[in-house]
């Protein structure tokens, strides 16, 4: 079996971040995501994993490298556009050969692995195997519609009148079946070959589409409020530690893990939060679910539920919270009254400010 890990994307929905960072790299829990996808696929037993890419491929390239990190053999595979997902399988075709293969979007996040779900499509090996989970608005992703009996019925992509609550989760397994949907499906109304279009032939044509509902964690962190669940979730399982320097006028509470090089100065901290290395928190308060990357200073600040990206710093500034600060920011408390805001946004920014 190989994996099809989908990474081409452009990330519109996490801009400013992703003008200069691939949406599959932003880290949780100073992690990039796609590296939870790729070592689960790992843990299943799936180590030959082609990755698409598109505009970030120098990007993916250089954080994955060959895959033998993680204990996988890494395949790229360039897409100049990203015209669906099922798009990606038809360029794929000539690197799946007639494998079986796992369908793995690069910026989803499933807590627990896909072990199981991989295991049993080896035992009983469908035509395609899918994921679903209930979601409160259906119409923002693929739907699936079930019969009485569980099996699939219809799968729509992205609906105005969705048929039911089950989205499909952005994990998808297939037989060689799968080709043959892609090729003979056509574009959407929005210009791409939808999954669910290829699904729906396979249904049409009595292929054999099995579905699992999952009620354990799942997120596509394709936003900002996403990517903080998902790392307040990831941090609340991670090992505390203190492998850099913590002085005795601090204080840790909790899940803390300070990473090496990195120091807290007169600072208190309240896990779950992880201190990159060689970041500096002084005369701060670092709150629950805070993610500081390596290379950070924080002073006189407080920090919470809250992902700061490498080398940026954050001095005098307040208190802020929900925030996504990307690499090398410079965030300062303004020096003279009159109170007033002095931001510098790029394009597509959101800021929300007190009055």
């Amino acid at each position: 079996m190989k994996a099809l890990v989908l990474s081409g994307g452009t990330g519109s929905r996490l801009r400013p971040i992703t003008h200069t960072a691939a949406k599959q790299l932003v880290p949780v829990a100073n992690k990039p995501v796609l590296f939870y996808g790729i070592e689960s696929l790992v843990a299943a037993g799936v180590t030959d994993v082609g990755i698409i890419v598109g505009d970030t491929a120098a990007e993916i390239r250089a954080a994955v490298g060959d895959g033998s990190r993680f204990g996988a053999r890494v395949t790229y595979l360039p897409q100049e556009q990203p015209l669906g997902l099922a798009h990606a399988v038809l360029i794929a075709r000539d690197w799946l050969g007639d494998d079986d293969f796992v369908m793995y979007l690069g910026d989803n996040f499933v807590v627990g692995g896909i072990t199981e779900l991989v295991e049993e499509f080896r035992r009983s090996r469908p035509d395609a195997s899918i994921l679903l989970t209930k979601v409160a608005d259906p119409s923002a992703f693929g739907v699936a519609e079930l019969g009485p009996e569980g099996g699939v019925l219809r799968l729509e992509e992205k609906p105005r009148e969705p048929r039911s609550d089950l989205a499909l989760v952005g994990v998808y397994l297939f037989t060689p079946a799968v080709h043959e949907a892609v090729r003979a499906i056509r574009p959407s109304a929005r210009g791409e070959l939808e999954i669910t279009d290829a699904l729906q032939w396979l249904v049409d044509a009595g292929r054999t589409v099995r579905s699992t509902v999952i009620s354990g964690y799942w997120k596509d962190t394709g936003n900002v409020t996403d990517m903080l669940e998902v790392n307040r979730t990831v941090l609340e399982a991670l090992p505390p530690a203190v492998l850099g320097e913590v002085d005795g006028d601090s204080e840790l509470v909790g899940r803390v893990r300070i990473e090496a090089g990195a120091s807290v100065v007169r600072s208190r901290i309240v896990g779950p939060a992880v201190i990159g290395a060689g970041s500096v928190v002084r005369d701060s308060y670092i709150g629950p679910s805070t993610s500081v990357a390596d290379g950070c200073v924080i002073s006189g600040s407080e920090v919470e539920f809250s992902i700061v990206l490498d080398d940026s710093r954050i001095e005098n500034a307040g208190r802020i919270e929900g925030s996504l600060i990307g690499r090398m920011v410079r965030m300062s408390g303004a020096a003279r009254a009159p109170r007033a805001h002095r931001l510098v946004l790029g394009d597509h920014s959101q800021v929300q400010i007190a009055p």
